[in-house]
């Protein structure tokens, strides 16, 4: 069953297709014993050969993949920091609002390019990994400072970001020490309710352009349930992002699948992140 993340959707080795064709490390342990500094090798120590022809040191490994996946996050967040000073009070300076608004936009849509190339590229590229956090993080930057500036209180920025720290964190432990099995089942469940919701948000988005638009993003009860669904979706998208990451580390990929791992689980956090701090200020909005 392919992974309905695109980052992942292309990779044999991160489907688990590799493994049960034969290629599966041997000595590979389940996630509940996974940890950050653990065995060189990221796979319990295990005696079998990596395939590929790779060795040890350049083999995936839970380490690699976490020191990716903070350097991307990282990025992002300084981008958007710079973002968010450098804009300065958006409320007093409408020239201003508009310059927000255009960053947001323009950011999102390179962001939404970078993220489709990153996708459907065979050979991942570090380089255009480390554009998209960048880029993402102009739009995240701008994005929280227009919501923020609408609600009237910056700190519901530091809110979102610790709610997505607690999802993530939240949906791993349950992974980790749960043992939790992705089944097939689990699968194509998660991706039918993701391609149907993705489906009528952008049947929304194109009606908004009508002023025909069901009002699902606006700031509103509808727009609150809407989100509260997103984040629901981007926590089982969470536990498939680590299956795959899984199954990648199973099959002995080289160590510059890293990236693609860490660019999977970007996607999911800034998603998350979004969705979290629209929650906050609709919940919070005057409006």
């Amino acid at each position: 069953m392919k992974s309905s993340n695109p980052v992942f959707a292309r990779s044999d080795e991160f489907n688990g297709r590799a493994a049960q064709s034969g290629t599966a490390q041997a000595g590979y342990t389940d996630p509940s014993t996974w940890q950050v500094g653990g065995q060189a090798d990221g796979y319990g120590g295990g005696s079998g050969q990596p395939p590929y022809g790779t060795a040890v040191a350049d083999r995936m490994t839970i380490d690699s993949v976490v020191q990716k996946t903070a350097l991307t996050i990282g990025l992002t967040a300084v981008s958007a920091a710079v973002v968010w000073f450098m804009l300065g009070d958006i409320t007093v300076d409408e020239s201003k609002l508009a310059t927000a608004g255009a960053l947001a936009t323009g950011g999102a849509i390179i962001g939404f390019v970078l993220a489709m190339v990153n996708s459907f590229k065979k050979v991942i590229s570090p380089a255009l990994v480390l554009a998209y956090a960048l880029v993402e993080g102009v739009f995240v930057g701008a994005f929280s400072k227009v919501i923020s500036s609408w609600v009237g209180d910056p700190t519901i920025v530091a809110q979102a970001v610790l709610g997505t720290i607690a999802a993530f964190a939240g949906t791993l432990f349950v992974y980790r020490f749960f043992n939790i099995k992705v089944t097939d089942k689990f699968r194509r469940g998660v991706t039918a309710v993701l391609f149907g919701f993705v489906a009528v948000l952008l049947v929304n988005f194109v009606l908004s352009f009508f002023g025909a638009d069901f009002g699902l993003r606006d700031m509103t009860g509808l727009g609150l349930v809407v989100s509260v669904i997103a984040v629901v979706l981007g926590v089982l998208c969470l536990i498939l992002d680590f299956d795959f990451v899984e199954n990648g580390i199973r099959a002995g990929l080289p160590d510059r699948e890293s990236w693609r791992a860490a660019f999977g689980l970007t996607v999911t956090l800034i998603w998350l992140y979004l969705e979290i701090l629209r929650i906050l200020a609709i919940l919070r909005g005057d409006n």
